[in-house]
């Protein structure tokens, strides 16, 4: 398991939509399992993703929680 965290000046909703887009259907296939205000989640092969953003003083904390897909996780915190 993997927890990592990056600062971000993406809005919340940019963060989760780009997360939407790498783990899910049209990236790596996971199946979305939650989507919340400030968080989403995924499964599949045999391992999860979870986003969490985090608002602050004009920057947005983006956490990655993960289980099999650690080289994935640390993609997309370059994305954002």
């Amino acid at each position: 398991m993997l927890r990592i965290s990056k600062q971000s000046r993406l809005k919340r909703d940019e963060i989760i939509a780009k997360a939407s887009r790498f783990f899910g259907k049209g990236g790596e296939g996971l199946d979305e399992t939650e989507r919340g205000f400030s968080c989403i989640s995924f499964s599949g092969a045999g391992g999860y993703v979870t986003v969490t953003v985090c608002e602050g003083a004009g920057q947005r904390e983006v956490d990655v929680e993960t289980r099999e897909f650690e080289h994935q996780a640390k993609q997309f915190l370059g994305l954002v």
